[in-house]
């Protein structure tokens, strides 16, 4: 049956909202269903959705019309019963339960320990907020004001211990105040890609980069961040000092140096902010304009240019489709290939209806951003693993993985359409996930133009306005851009940082070599807190705020516990830190980064998986919901 209308008269909260549920995500109304009613029935068949394909939101539940419309209507009456005053019915299922829950949504399996996050999540507990007794004097440094800076200094507010910000640039956002070449944007959908505790009105799916900056800056401004905030503003050299218990930092700014004492540093200074150039022989001779794609200028024109790309990582994909039809020509210089996933809400709007509708129901939005969790963060976590069992070919690592080469294949042989002379150059011949899989955004069509060149080598040489390739061909261009990526596993290279035994963390690190404890701690560095630190990056998908909560959490619990001890500083013990590294290690040798059929910005000069996790999301916020002190040694004056 049809969305029924009531004998009732209608009142404009009605009608936006039988509006708003003729038209959402059939999966998602089904778990506030559940909830709103108390009634198990709707998690059996035939209400339980089938499986969706990829990474689309399968709004229809691959349900027949006749029992969308019954959950629909079911679903708008539990709703407007709940908006008139009923509780409800089922407000705080176990972890179990909601593993389950999620698990029908989904139609396939979700883990049972994987409700305790879905529940943290539910109950607004994953990012805990509460006051700090911080010893008298002690003041904290967050190096940083993009997600991470802007996530520690919330946090440290509502804790009560007082801080400053100190920002190289000129305004909140860090990657998204940095990067705004055209059609920069978010391969996460940003309900998701939000904190946990600060959602937003999101236009789009999957946002530009416009409305991702304004969504930090907006986050920033509700918490009164900027009277905290030295912008344009760096810290020079910081070294902790034994017998004060702090750290000494020189911050220069636009009035000078000075130095500084903190109790603590927060670097939150990201990942992937200093712009990779290779040396391309010639480099400086180009006679046109050239940039990087973190540098893009302001005034750059490229109508009617014939204009040469460097790369085809993610900044790369998102570029060469947002220019190909300005530009006269486009040359592409793709050395390496990537495997790249359908886009099923590229550039879609959010409905107006569906924007009102997670506005007004809190538990509609919850439960969609779960969903999402599922889908971009963990699903695919478990196919990542290799199977010893599985005979390698260099092209896949377990029979799962073989199915997605397989669904991908395809994929982009539809999208080249009549350019299947093009698949050797951009079918990948190492295995899925083996590099950050990219969303597809018309990549694949895009080089199938007839004004586009796809230049499977290295750009070897420049010479004025020629570009010479690495097969020795050769070709003219008046703009050439580099997409070439980040220094991803040279973690804090803009600092100078000292630590307890007067080593360098540079060194300790051996500059592309760094480790820490959760990635957030390191031996002979007291109170020195990396946020977005060695081995919290995603390499298998989804938003990278979800571990950054939970390192905040953690070092907030961890200070919390070492003050009531009389400590002024923690250091976690060399023993313990070791023991991790040596785990997250023996993971990531498990797994498809570390096969050796290809490169990828994940690995450091010898070959160590540094910049991203071996860990599903719910272990790691597992493993960060509780500090143990035994962990550390203890500073106390």
């Amino acid at each position: 049956m049809a969305l029924a209308e009531t004998k009732q008269t209608w009142t404009d909260w009605d009608s936006r909202l039988k509006k708003a549920v003729g038209i959402a995500n059939v999966p998602t109304l089904l778990l506030v269903l559940v909830q709103m009613t108390g009634a198990p029935r709707w998690l059996e068949p035939p209400y339980a959705p089938r499986r969706g394909r990829g990474l689309d939101d399968n709004d229809s539940g691959g349900l027949p019309k006749e029992t969308q419309d019954e959950i629909r209507t079911a679903a708008f009456q539990a709703i407007r019963a709940w908006h008139n005053g009923a509780s409800l019915a089922w407000p705080d299922p176990s972890p179990s339960m909601l593993a389950h829950m999620l698990s029908v949504s989904m139609g396939e399996d979700v883990s049972e320990d994987y409700g305790d996050i879905i529940k943290a999540e539910l109950s607004g507990t994953s990012f805990d907020q509460h006051p700090v007794n911080a010893p008298e004097s002690f003041r904290a440094l967050i190096i940083g004001a993009g997600m991470s800076g802007i996530c520690a200094a919330i946090r440290l507010q509502a804790a009560g211990i007082p801080f400053d910000i100190v920002e190289k640039d000129g305004d909140f956002g860090g990657t998204w105040r940095e990067n705004t070449y055209p059609g920069a944007g978010v391969d996460t959908p940003n309900h998701l890609y939000s904190y946990s505790f600060a959602q937003y009105d999101w236009s789009h799916y999957f946002a530009l980069r416009d409305e991702l900056y304004d969504y930090f800056r907006t986050v920033a401004t509700d918490y009164g961040l900027s009277e905290h905030t030295a912008f344009h503003t760096k810290v020079k050299r910081a070294s902790y000092d034994t017998d004060s218990h702090d750290w000494q930092v020189q911050i220069t700014g636009p009035d000078g140096t000075e130095t500084r004492r903190y109790g603590a540093i927060f670097s939150a200074v990201g990942v992937l902010n200093i712009p990779k150039v290779p040396p391309i022989k010639g480099l400086e001779t180009f006679s046109g304009r050239s940039f990087h794609t973190a540098e893009w200028p302001d005034d750059v024109d490229l109508t009617g240019k014939r204009v040469g790309i460097v790369g085809n990582g993610a900044s790369a994909m998102q570029v060469v489709p947002a220019i190909a039809g300005q530009v006269s020509h486009l040359t592409i210089f793709a050395r390496s290939k990537q495997w790249a996933a359908p886009f099923p809400k590229f550039r879609q709007p959010v409905p107006d209806a569906i924007r009102w509708l997670i506005q007004e129901v809190p538990l509609y939005q919850k439960w969609y951003r779960q969903r999402l969790a599922w889908t971009f963060n963990d699903r695919v976590h478990g196919s990542l693993q290799r199977d010893p069992e599985w005979e390698d070919s260099g092209r896949a690592i377990n029979p799962t993985n073989e199915s997605h080469r397989k669904f991908f294949t395809d994929y982009v042989k539809e999208e080249l359409g009549d350019r299947q002379d093009l698949l050797d150059k951009v079918l990948p011949d190492y295995p899925p996930f083996g590099k950050r899989m990219l969303l597809d955004n018309g990549w694949f069509r895009t080089v199938a133009r007839e004004d586009v060149t796809l230049v499977d080598e290295h750009l070897k040489e420049v010479r004025g306005s020629t570009l010479v390739a690495g097969d020795g061909s050769e070709h003219e261009v008046d703009v050439l851009i580099l997409g070439t990526g980040f220094h991803a596993t040279e973690l804090l290279a803009s600092l100078d940082v000292v630590g307890r035994d007067g080593q360098a963390l540079r060194e300790v690190w051996n500059d592309d070599d760094a480790r820490a404890y959760l990635g957030t701690t390191v031996p002979g560095f007291p109170n020195l807190f990396t946020l977005l630190g060695p081995n919290i990056g995603l390499g298998h998908g989804g938003s990278v705020i979800t571990p950054v909560e939970a390192q905040i959490n953690y070092v907030m619990d961890l200070l919390e516990k070492a003050f009531a001890r009389g400590a002024r500083a923690v250091e976690v013990r060399e023993d313990v830190h070791d023991d991790y590294n040596r785990r997250v290690d023996h993971a990531h040798d498990n797994m498809v980064w570390t096969h050796p059929g290809m490169e990828n910005w994940y690995r450091n000069s010898k070959g160590r998986v540094v910049a991203i996790t071996p860990w599903r999301h719910d272990d790691f916020w597992r493993m960060t919901r509780e500090a143990d002190l035994g962990d550390y040694e203890l500073d106390t004056p």
